[in-house]
């Protein structure tokens, strides 16, 4: 069986692939742990490589960002419905509810994160951007009866399962997990009780 000792520029690629790999995996792991605007030199000691590592395999900090984004869309994509979901209205709701949570649990420092540098990168702008959209789509596949309701009613279940919402609550008024939420399901259940029923 061939290997790639056996090709020098298969064994150069995989090396350069894994090379890149354990560049984005270091800036992961800072961002995971709470450094929420890492330096190239802080993701090149992390990953144990040179700077000029870092730089040979991305162009810039955006492009880095880029592909750390394109791992975590990975992970989080099955939590986010691709179909009108089944069950009461209450039930969907508080399927729509563990979903958000579970997002918000896993992508919350690297959301943190990237509020903080986007105001300074187009490509976190976008991401910001389409994100919203991301939301805002899974919130109707969940609850179909909002294309049928006053708009007031989306337009606050939007900002009540956003994460602006979620950091408000557990950054700004220091609730611990429980208490936001406790919280964010209080005012969901308030305003899913005023959509009107479906005939």
């Amino acid at each position: 069986m061939a290997t790639a000792a056996d090709n020098p520029t298969d064994g150069r690629i995989q090396r350069s692939e894994r090379s890149r790999e354990t560049i984005v995996q270091a800036l992961l792991d800072l961002v995971g742990d709470g450094n929420l605007q890492p330096t190239a030199q802080q993701v090149a000691a992390q990953a144990d490589v040179g700077v000029r590592t870092v730089f040979r395999h991305f162009s810039d900090m955006d492009t880095l960002f880029a592909a750390m984004n394109d791992r975590l869309i990975e992970e989080l994509r099955p939590l986010f419905a691709r179909k009108p979901q089944a069950g009461s209205l209450d039930d969907r709701a508080a399927g729509l509810l563990a979903a958000r949570f579970e997002v918000f649990d896993r992508a919350t420092p690297y959301m943190r994160s990237a509020t903080l540098q986007r105001a300074n990168s187009t490509f976190l702008q976008e991401e910001h951007a389409q994100t919203v959209r991301t939301m805002r789509a899974d919130l109707r596949f969940w609850l179909p009866e909002l294309d049928g309701c006053e708009t007031a009613i989306a337009d606050a279940l939007e900002v009540a399962l956003s994460f602006e919402t979620w950091d408000r609550l557990r950054t700004h008024q220091r609730l611990g997990v429980r208490r936001a939420r406790e919280a964010v399901a209080r005012t969901v259940a308030t305003l899913v009780a005023a959509i009107p029923a479906q005939p």
